[in-house]
């Protein structure tokens, strides 16, 4: 037998061996579907009107409006040489240091199962106490004068580099006051049974006074400065569970914080322990609140994607729709009369980076607009 003919003999009994034979296939992971890319002329959406690609909306104006495929990022989300840049520092804390949250997580790979009576809650039993450090990462403008009374902006899921470099270039170009941003790294995990989850989609106004009691004296003390008490120079900010508790802070509170940003925000039930009184968590807010109640002194500007989060739970509550919770959210602030900015971003995700890129800016000059620079 020559040698290449025995090669290939061995090479078919190795192929007919038991080990070869015992090997096992690959396991598939499961993959989630991708959620559907929404048409903002659906029915029962909300009317908007359709930009031009490149076209943002003044921000002058309130209403609604529908952003043009492409995104590309403005020029002032970019660091420019010549624009005066502000300081950014740090520091921690701790969860043995709070009053407010002491800390909790959910152990790693576990998930709640909806309440056989009421699929709108969470039953979670493996949720525990456990501690946590966070950052806190502080936007300093050059502008800022030492000593003097200044306004901010507080930011969930910091830090944000984006907001600071947006910050500098307007502020340089006197197109929002001189402000402080206050940007604030959550405290572990997601979604219910987890620290983030309590502290950004509970209904309440505790998270607001943690940042009031906790942070706000903190940020004083390291950095020099001195943060306005008057609401109408006070903001908040954040994308997903970060923007519904941007606007919970002001809704519970609008005595602290009258001007509100989000991006995707998640106006629906992730709220965990189940509240009685706001049985459908956030989605509560263009459900019940806002629309059940006289209006507040609120700015707010908000956006979602067309291809934004839908129900990718397990709970099938009908209360788990990104789009359409922030559809709703546009219709009953036009309702009730509230000075609003709503974007509706084609090809878009959920917190689309593209599009905060594209679209900070004016965000934040619509949310100052009425402010005097």
């Amino acid at each position: 037998m020559t040698i290449s003919r025995l090669i290939v003999f061995i090479a078919l009994l190795l192929s007919l061996s038991p080990a070869h034979a015992q090997t096992a296939s690959p396991v598939s992971t499961p993959v989630r579907p991708q959620p559907p890319t929404r048409d903002p002329g659906s029915p029962g959406f909300v009317t908007a009107k359709e930009l031009s690609a490149g076209v943002l909306p003044s921000p002058a104006q309130d209403g609604n409006f529908i952003l043009a495929p492409v995104h590309d990022p403005a020029p002032e989300t970019l660091p420019h040489p010549d624009v005066p840049q502000g300081t950014v520092s740090e520091f921690s804390l701790n969860s043995a240091e709070s009053k407010f949250y002491p800390g909790i997580a959910r152990e790693p790979g576990t998930f709640g199962k909806p309440d056989p009576n009421d699929p709108a809650k969470l039953i979670v039993t493996t949720s525990h106490a456990a501690p946590y450090s966070r950052r806190v990462t502080v936007y300093v403008p050059r502008q800022y004068v030492p000593g003097s009374t200044v306004p901010f902006i507080v930011g969930a899921d910091g830090p944000d580099p984006v907001l600071f470099t947006t910050l500098d270039n307007l502020i340089a170009a006197h197109r929002v006051p001189v402000m402080i941003a206050i940007s604030i790294s959550n405290g572990g995990g997601d979604a219910q049974g987890s620290e983030r989850g309590l502290e950004y989609d509970t209904m309440s106004g505790r998270y607001a006074e943690f940042v009031e009691h906790e942070v706000l004296p903190q940020v004083e003390l390291h950095f020099h400065v001195r943060l306005t008490h008057d609401p109408n120079q006070r903001a908040t900010m954040g994308g997903s569970s970060g923007g519904s508790c941007a606007l919970i802070m002001a809704w519970y509170h609008p005595e602290l914080y009258r001007r509100v940003l989000t991006y995707s925000g998640t106006y629906v039930n992730q709220q965990w322990p189940s509240n009685p009184q706001t049985p459908h968590g956030a989605w509560e807010f263009h459900e019940h609140l806002i629309p059940g109640s006289a209006r507040k002194p609120l700015r707010l500007w908000l956006e979602v994607g067309d291809r934004d989060l839908l129900n990718p739970n397990v709970m099938r509550d009908n209360f788990h729709d990104w789009v359409l919770a922030n559809e709703a959210m546009a219709r009953v602030l036009a309702t009730k009369g509230y000075h609003y900015q709503f974007l509706f971003a084609r090809n878009a995700g959920h917190t689309d980076r593209a599009v905060k890129q594209q679209t900070l800016p004016e965000a934040l000059e619509y949310l100052w607009h009425d402010d005097p620079k």
